[in-house]
């Protein structure tokens, strides 16, 4: 079932948004080389302590995990697709991070995701977290009233399948509102005039995940959760909630 938001809801899914932007915030800005991925989750776990909001990540055990996840940041760096267990990795120069956060504040969830290089980045790296961006806002601009979810995944893959990258097939974004993940998925590609109609108060996280060598296949890493590309090529990995308005697409887990 789809829970449409009235405009209080709206509202409260916002504040929830704008925690998730503050600890994307917070952790970008304390990576660089040699810091440990363990102190970037514990970056945003401070965050999330002082806005007096609970993680959506972790203790999260989805049926495809073999146990829950124990951190509140998922940090996939270089060829890790989605889903990286922050460990004592320390970054170095050069590196490609995705970091992925979601937080509850109220009974209202926010899920948002940015992808950014350490150090010099290479123009590949550079280039292919640009082009996953702009297909999430290409994502984000066709979520009006009126098209469906298909508009949505083709608006995404559009960019992808036109660049080359890979898109792995069973990962995509959600719905999303009182709990993290909700009715419907959101596909990173597909057919446009398909699926779901969009209506007004509808919330959604569009995720595009692109993988530089082109394979749409992917690997699991042995701790059950991290996925990883088949070739070693590099994953870049962008998100927004969102909220379907007569106005418009509203993003909710922008920064003031």
């Amino acid at each position: 079932m789809i829970e449409l938001k009235t405009a209080t809801e709206l509202a409260a899914m916002r504040e929830a948004g704008r925690v998730v932007a503050a600890a994307l915030a917070a952790v970008r800005a304390h990576a660089g080389v040699g810091v440990p991925l363990t102190e970037l989750d514990e970056v945003a776990d401070d965050v999330l302590t002082k806005a007096g909001a609970r993680s959506t990540f972790r203790h999260y055990h989805p049926g495809f995990a073999p146990t829950p996840f124990p951190a509140v940041l998922c940090l996939s760096v270089n060829d890790v697709i989605v889903h990286g267990i922050p460990d004592r990795t320390r970054l170095a120069d050069g590196d490609l991070v995705s970091a992925d956060f979601g937080a509850e504040l109220d009974g209202w969830c926010g899920d948002s995701a940015i992808s950014f290089t350490v150090g010099t980045p290479r123009a590949a790296d550079r280039t292919l977290i640009d082009d996953t961006f702009a297909a999430l806002h290409a994502g984000i601009a066709a979520a009006v009233v009126g098209n469906r979810i298909g508009d949505i995944a083709h608006a995404v893959g559009a960019i992808g399948r036109a660049k080359g990258y890979g898109i792995p097939e069973d990962f995509g974004g959600h719905g999303i509102g009182r709990r993290m993940h909700e009715a419907p998925s959101v596909p990173n590609d597909g057919r446009p005039g398909r699926g779901m109609r969009l209506r007004p108060g509808m919330t959604l996280a569009i995720e595009p995940m692109f993988m530089a060598g082109g394979e749409d296949d992917y690997r699991t890493a042995p701790d059950g959760w991290a996925l990883a590309t088949v070739d070693g090529s590099r994953a870049a990995h962008a998100e927004h909630t969102i909220a379907v308005t007569e106005d418009g697409p509203v993003i909710l887990t922008e920064g003031d």
